[in-house]
């Protein structure tokens, strides 16, 4: 039984093994606490299998998962389906939409470096079945990178995603929170990786809009961003690094997928994050170095390389889950080896 949290430490579920929710968020339902993400567990670099389904997880105390199975299955018959464990599915986002009593899931699948496209399921369970409902979906006509879904008070729904390898994209959500309406917001252009926004995770306080966000280095960490907005749409104001005292520059090694407002509590924010590669954090590999060297001597460099190793050894990858602090509206995370929820009020 875990009574705080170890950022950085293997994370084991109520039956002993590895959590495996990775690029996740939580959404609570009934006073319970469901965390989902990609299943890794059998992604060991070597096999080609990128994801092996939606996994989910259960906690009273958001210490302690148990773990409730695999709620979006992979499909081993098509090969040509974006549920195909070889399929680069990253990133599942839930949302439940209160009109049409439906958990609504959003999938980014990557099957082409440059053309990047959404999977659409619903539920009416948060644990499933889920119905797939599109596929190979456009939004606006963009590829589509990492995203998240967040919805208001008043139940309109929207969509933060990477313009792949441009900038930031704000869309409205149609009501059946299945597709975008066309109304839509640009924020943080960018000519290149690795200064590209990605990774985009929305949270709300105090009535002020926060998108933190990385770099575009795949799995390599790099430093986060954080901005502020008086609206959904901006304009976006970009506050800095919010990882203090990090000399690495890696977000602590790591990347953040999601932020959580605790319930219950007055002011406490968790940002989820995930170590993709724990093994390699004193290492550097040359496709990213050679990256970075030719970004800084303005030498040409061909941004699909960055694919050339596209499957790692995720089945390994740890968590990183952090409280996050408020100077006025400024962001800080500290890096901390232990820490728990009653040290909040």
């Amino acid at each position: 039984m875990y009574s705080s949290f170890r950022p950085g430490q293997v994370w084991l579920d109520t039956e002993g093994k590895r959590i495996q929710a990775h690029g996740g968020s939580i959404i609570v339902v009934n006073g319970t606490y469901y965390w989902y993400g990609e299943n890794k567990e059998k992604t060991d670099g070597k096999n080609g299998i990128w994801h092996w389904g939606v996994r989910c997880y259960a906690s009273k105390d958001l210490y302690n998962w148990k773990d409730k199975g695999i709620i979006i299955p992979p499909d081993l018959e098509n090969e040509n389906s974006s549920l195909n464990p070889k399929s680069c599915m990253d990133r599942p986002h839930i949302i439940y939409n209160e009109k049409t009593k439906k958990f609504v899931c959003w999938l980014k699948i990557m099957n082409d470096y440059n053309e990047q496209t959404e999977t659409i399921l619903v539920a009416d369970n948060i644990l499933g079945p889920y119905k797939k409902i599109k596929e190979g979906l456009k939004p606006l006509g963009m590829s589509a990178g990492d995203f998240d879904l967040a919805v208001g008070e008043d139940g309109k729904a929207y969509y933060y995603f990477e313009r792949v390898h441009t900038e930031t994209i704000c869309a409205d959500l149609t009501d059946d929170y299945t597709d975008v309406t066309g109304e839509y917001s640009e924020h943080f252009p960018r000519k290149h990786p690795p200064y590209v926004r990605e990774a985009t995770a929305h949270f709300m306080r105090n009535g002020k809009h926060y998108l933190l966000t990385s770099g575009t280095t795949g799995y390599l960490p790099n430093p986060s961003e954080i901005a502020i907005a008086d609206t959904w749409h901006g304009p976006y104001k970009v506050l800095g690094n919010p990882h203090v005292g990090d000399k690495t520059q890696t977000s602590f090694h790591s990347q953040v997928s999601s932020v959580f407002k605790v319930p219950g509590k007055k002011d406490l924010y968790i940002a989820c994050a995930d170590r993709w590669l724990p093994n390699a954090m004193d290492k550097k590999y040359p496709i990213y170095e050679k990256m970075f060297n030719a970004i800084y001597s303005g030498e040409k460099f061909d941004f699909s390389l960055m694919g050339e190793e596209p499957v790692q050894n995720t089945s390994i990858a740890d968590y990183v889950w952090l409280p996050i602090y408020f100077d006025g509206e400024n962001v800080h995370i500290y890096w901390k080896d232990e820490w728990a929820l009653d040290e909040f009020e």
